[in-house]
């Protein structure tokens, strides 16, 4: 099967009550103006339902609220709005229950719905589709469908971050090289590391908090492409769907994606940073580094090594950015030469963003997963300090604080104070002080005193800094901004 959505085509613009004919040998939906059925083909390149039906309830839940706005303008009798409303919310239980019989013939859920909506009422299930149409009917549901997941997405967010801040309070002390170029450039602590993150999931949280904000106008009312002439009321249906207001242009509602293109925008970001966080993982939990653990609940083995441990959930994470990525160009493609207003092309602007939505959803369960499944190994992180010089900063800001030397001078003097402790491989705080002396004579015995990686941390006291004071209060402030 053809996994496309729906909108309306060629000979399906009408906004009347009419019935279909469900006897004619042609679709069901255009029987008046077309004589013979399509062939097969066209009915699998055609059918969306194995796509759009996921978005059942938007579509029953929008179908009730532009009911209820016909009745309140005269438009339907309350007997037919009643049989309405009872029969959509009957055939949502159906739904649920597993109980609905969907059918490719009937092509997308707005005519799985509105089909058995008339065996259920009647004539009645007809006068449903007074003054609207599949184009603004499937942007309306698509618009809720994302705005629902948005809320969804930005509570499982909210849990990653929750995660980190939780391992981070318990490692505000624990030191761990900092790096650049993947090669140790400072000490940081490793609580330090892990808010890096929690501020890019704030990030990705106002993403998505500004998508939702633009999509959040309603499409119905918009009918075909160019309003209708029925006296319909679009800002009770906007309000009763939730949405601030109705969309200004008849043409830009059926036609517009934006609101599909920024999620897809904003989950390939959040996809892109819980790569880099896997590939950390990956890094931390391999022999090279092992500062951290994973537990057998988010590890694989090996069908030939029995030694092996491998941090498989991280990796798949890592690769599901690919997927996110390409779901954004694939819809970027689509939408790039359509001329207004609904193109049949737009049938392809679903499949991308349930599909980053499914990979998105999973991908923060693992990685939340296994933020609270990791141990960190705090000896094996203060061990690995001590290579690489990580002091090395340290000793030029004490010679440039103490000294008064330029920078510049004071980089150069330690760069030779490090080619000297490299030559013999000792650390910084093995030189003798005479040996220091014969690179700059006013060294002083203090120098000793910011050459431990604990006085390197703690000395990182600036706003945003690696101190654990800073942090303990970095994550205080984390928890008010992010979580309260």
């Amino acid at each position: 099967m053809s996994t496309h959505s729906s909108g309306d085509r060629k000979g399906s613009d009408s906004t009347s009550g009419a019935a279909p004919d469900t006897t004619a040998p042609s679709n069901t939906m255009w029987g008046g103006r077309f004589t013979t059925a399509p062939s097969e083909v066209m009915e699998r390149i055609n059918a969306s339902i194995d796509v759009d039906r996921r978005f059942y309830a938007q579509d029953i839940r929008a179908s009730q609220a532009h009911a209820a706005m016909l009745a309140e303008c005269g438009i339907l009798t309350q007997d037919d709005n009643t049989a309405i409303q009872d029969g959509l919310e009957r055939i949502r239980q159906e739904i649920e229950a597993g109980e609905f019989t969907f059918s490719a013939a009937l092509e997308d859920i707005h005519m799985n719905v509105e089909s058995r909506l008339r065996e259920l009422i009647g004539e009645a299930a007809g006068r449903l589709h007074t003054a609207r149409s599949r184009n603004d009917q499937v942007a309306t549901d698509f618009r809720l469908w994302v705005r629902d997941t948005i809320d969804a997405l930005d509570a499982l967010l909210a849990d990653l971050q929750a995660a980190l801040l939780d391992q981070a309070d318990a490692e505000t002390e624990t030191v761990m090289p900092g790096y650049t170029h993947l090669q140790a450039a400072q000490p940081v602590t490793f609580a330090h590391h892990l808010l890096a993150y929690v501020e890019m999931l704030g990030r990705d949280r106002g993403r998505f908090a500004d998508c939702r904000k633009r999509l959040n106008e309603s499409p119905l009312g918009a009918a075909a492409l160019a309003g209708t002439g029925f006296p319909i009321d679009r800002e009770m249906t906007a309000r009763a769907l939730g949405f601030e207001r109705p969309m200004a242009n008849s043409l830009d509602a059926v036609s517009d994606r934006d609101f599909a293109v920024e999620f897809l925008a904003a989950a390939s970001l959040l996809g892109v940073h819980l790569s880099r966080f896997s590939e950390e993982i990956v890094i931390w939990c391999s022999e090279g580094f092992r500062f951290i653990q994973l537990s057998d609940a988010f590890t694989t083995g090996s069908s030939i090594m029995p030694q092996k441990k491998n941090p498989d959930a991280a990796e798949l994470v890592r690769a599901k950015a690919g997927r996110l990525v390409g779901a954004l160009n694939a819809l970027l493609i689509v939408m790039k030469g359509l001329p207004l207003a609904y193109g049949k092309d737009m049938q392809e602007d679903k499949e991308p963003v349930f599909e980053a939505a499914d990979t998105l959803a999973l991908a923060l369960s693992a990685t939340t997963g296994m933020v609270r499944d990791m141990k960190a190994d705090r000896e094996r992180m203060r061990a690995a300090t001590t290579k690489g010089y990580l002091t090395a900063t340290d000793l030029a800001d004490w010679l440039v604080r103490v000294l008064n030397l330029p920078f510049r001078d004071a980089h150069h003097v330690t760069g030779a104070l490090v080619a000297r402790a490299e030559a013999d491989g000792r650390d910084l705080a093995e030189l003798s002080l005479a040996e220091m002396q014969a690179v700059e004579p006013r060294i002083t015995e203090d120098i000793y005193e910011v050459l431990t990686v604990e006085r390197s941390v703690a000395s990182r006291r600036s706003q945003g800094g690696t101190a654990p004071e800073r942090v303990r209060e970095a994550i205080a402030a984390a928890r008010e901004r992010f979580l309260s």
